[in-house]
């Protein structure tokens, strides 16, 4: 019983990150599914729904296609739509039931890209796991599927922004300011993937001199351009003002010397009273850019706790707090000084101790979107007096 919650909310699924990630590159995203959880998706977990059209459709799954495995109608259905709206690509993407019964999502996508001509390829999602999964499989797959022709690197110093998605970074304003953060410091931005981007600024990701990987969900596409084209990678978010520009130092240092940093994990110290050190709760690259922030700018260090259902793939073991469960994090937060975290963590804290919120979409959804603002290279002094 140790992964049933009382009190908290759920991270978004591996599907909600597949429809996020691929949600602006022009392709159609099929999750087979049943009728009606296109909603989830769709609106609940993408923002952009209301001010952009995407091709994000649900199979329509039914407990007759679920116990006869009828996989031609999907097949049917997938290459009319694609007939009637030529997508430039297809992705299949399954929820649990379709797993727990075996449909076999490779061969489904080889026959419908014989009959469309299409490229297809399938996101073996599952349901159960996070977004960060589903959209660091997606977008490794679409980079691995369109981003592979070597191309001469620019002359100007250049940059990719990788694993960006509201999921993380809402629609306030971030990933904007992150952007012109970087093209300040003297980098021409390639692509941002993907937020704000469009299908041929990503596949021509190969001209960066370096990438800025700013989610976990980033970071195996990172990995892919780093073999494909042999650039550098440095991971961490551009937040308040002297970690921005130390951040902005080791993009430069990567151009030079061609390998990659984990910046947001080794620039930082361990509090040396962990005990009531303030704490951050997030994905794991934006809670450690947070927590390298606070000391280079307020010369406050700060602990990082990390849900263990985000399936973290970075994390600094001897200094980050992965938090098992519900039970265990409650037990964490009573050693814990001020709470940096979204508001339905709040809960789980005493009233005496002090806290921030820090909305996190991918948690709480559009509850507190209105309270979410934008860190990236802004001053942090603001919060000096409730962390001391």
């Amino acid at each position: 019983m140790k992964q049933t919650t009382r009190t908290l909310s759920i991270y978004s699924s591996d599907t909600a990150g597949t429809a996020s990630m691929l949600y602006e590159l022009g392709g159609m995203t099929v999750i087979h599914d049943a009728s009606g959880c296109n909603s989830t998706y769709s609106t609940h977990d993408e923002p952009r729904w209301y001010q952009m059209d995407s091709m994000i459709y649900i199979s329509g799954l039914t407990e007759t296609d679920v116990i006869l495995g009828n996989d031609e109608r999907l097949i049917e259905d997938v290459c009319k739509a694609a007939k009637e709206l030529s997508p430039r690509f297809i992705t299949l993407a399954a929820s649990p039931m379709p797993v727990m019964t075996g449909t076999d999502l490779d061969a489904i996508a080889d026959e419908i890209r014989a009959r469309t001509l299409l490229p297809v390829f399938p996101i073996h999602t599952n349901g159960m796991n996070s977004y960060l999964k589903g959209a660091s499989d997606s977008l490794l797959a679409f980079l691995q599927y369109f981003c592979k022709e070597n191309v001469e690197k620019t002359v100007r110093p250049s940059v990719n922004i990788i694993g960006a998605t509201p999921l993380d970074f809402s629609i306030n304003g971030t990933v904007e300011s992150i952007r012109k953060f970087l093209m300040e410091e003297g980098f021409d931005v390639i692509s941002c993937m993907s937020m704000g981007s469009s299908f041929e600024e990503i596949i021509s990701a190969g001209k960066a001199q370096v990438n800025l990987v700013i989610s976990s969900c980033g970071l195996a596409a990172a990995k892919y351009l780093f073999r494909q084209f042999h650039t550098p990678f440095v991971t961490g978010v551009p937040l308040g003002k002297r970690y921005a520009g130390h951040l902005a130092q080791e993009l430069r240092k990567a151009i030079k010397n061609g390998e990659n940093s984990f910046s947001c994990l080794y620039d930082r110290s361990i509090p040396q009273e962990r005990e009531n050190a303030p704490a951050v709760i997030h994905e794991s690259i934006f809670a450690s850019s947070l927590a390298c922030a606070l000391e280079k700018d307020l010369s406050i260090p700060a602990n990082v706790i990390v849900p263990e259902e985000l399936q973290i793939s970075l994390y600094r073991k001897d200094a980050d707090i992965v938090a098992e469960c519900e039970d265990s994090l409650r037990e964490i937060l009573t050693h814990t000084g001020t709470l940096i975290a979204d508001p339905f963590y709040q809960a789980l804290i005493s009233e005496n101790q002090s806290f921030i919120p820090l909305p996190h979409e991918a948690f709480s959804g559009r509850c507190f979107r209105r309270a979410n603002k934008v860190l990236a290279a802004r001053d942090l002094s603001q919060w000096r007096d409730i962390l001391c």
